[in-house]
């Protein structure tokens, strides 16, 4: 019994479920492999980097899905899809990455069209759909934190979440909205793992006027890909990347920085705290090994205790 990579539901013998094609396309009736090993997708992203509009760590590849031929091409403009192959160095980074958000989803945080497909050495390379494009050719304005705040890729990590906090401030047409986001996402991020979560992967995102946070990406459980991880967050908050509390994250961020209602807070840590349950099912049935969800499940009931979320 196969599972699809991208709706995590049996399918069969199968590669793909048909409820997970249709949610690339209503049209598409397979999906080939991907014709490019992981180190071949890897060397393919290091030779067309300069193209890429989307930048970061993981190799990255633009595709655009063919349904007349089954499958996703590689291209240098006008991708609709972003690739990420298995890296080199870090294990299980596209399971990881496609577990979390889906994660993020199940509390009601925006998330892309986003899955797994598998490539050519039976690797599996994680897809997601970009929000930053509409149509055939039209750009969606985005502009990530780093850019609204001044800095560059160089200092992203030389801010604090108290700032992020007054960039939504100064950019979103109704900050008080995005900052109940930013406060669930914050402590999502928290109790995943996330410490990576720099000014780069933070984004506006400007539709009919209105300027909001954009949908989320780039959600890695990063503390347990790496060996030697002492730090809990990538920007400091209250002047600590470590040892976070819930006085911290709850008390401090949530109602004094984000000026949030006793109301609004509560109703984010009681859509996190019934998700949870669903959460460890889909860790279970997620495509990381054994050894890997073992450590996703507990880093994720430690925080769970040291935020008191049950």
């Amino acid at each position: 019994m196969n599972f699809c990579p991208i709706t995590y539901a049996p399918c069969g013998d199968n590669l793909y479920s048909k409820a997970g094609l249709r949610l690339l396309s209503p049209d598409l009736m397979m999906l080939k492999e991907l014709a490019y090993t992981a180190e071949e997708q890897r060397r393919e992203a290091y030779n067309r980097a300069t193209k890429m509009s989307v930048q970061g760590v993981q190799p990255k590849l633009s595709a655009k899905l063919s349904i007349k031929d089954g499958g996703f091409e590689i291209v240098d403009t006008g991708g609709k899809y972003i690739l990420k192959p298995q890296h080199h160095i870090y294990p299980e980074m596209p399971e990881n990455e496609d577990l979390t958000m889906r994660l993020a989803n199940e509390i009601g945080l925006d998330v892309p069209l986003h899955g797994l497909i598998w490539s050519k050495d039976h690797t599996l390379t994680y897809f997601i759909k970009r929000f930053d494009r509409r149509g055939q050719c039209d750009k969606v304005p985005i502009e990530d934190f780093a850019q609204l705040a001044g800095m560059s890729r160089d200092t992203k990590y030389d801010y604090s979440m108290e700032k992020v906090v007054t960039v939504i401030d100064d950019f979103c047409t109704f900050p008080s909205v995005e900052k109940v986001t930013l406060f669930k996402l914050t402590i999502f991020n928290y109790l995943v793992g996330n410490e990576d979560m720099h000014l780069k992967n933070f984004s506006v995102i400007t539709e009919d006027g209105k300027v909001t946070l954009s949908p989320c990406y780039d959600l890695v459980n990063s503390t347990i890909e790496y060996k030697k991880q002492d730090e809990e967050i990538a920007l400091p908050l209250k002047g600590k990347k470590k040892h976070l509390t819930r006085n911290i994250l709850v008390n401090y961020f949530g109602m004094e920085r984000c000026e949030l209602t006793t109301k609004s807070v509560d109703k984010v840590l009681e859509a996190i705290s019934l998700s949870v349950p669903t959460w460890k099912e889909l860790i279970d049935r997620s495509f990381l090994s054994n050894e890997m969800k073992v450590k996703y499940h507990g880093l994720l009931e430690t925080r769970l205790e040291i935020l008191r979320i049950l």
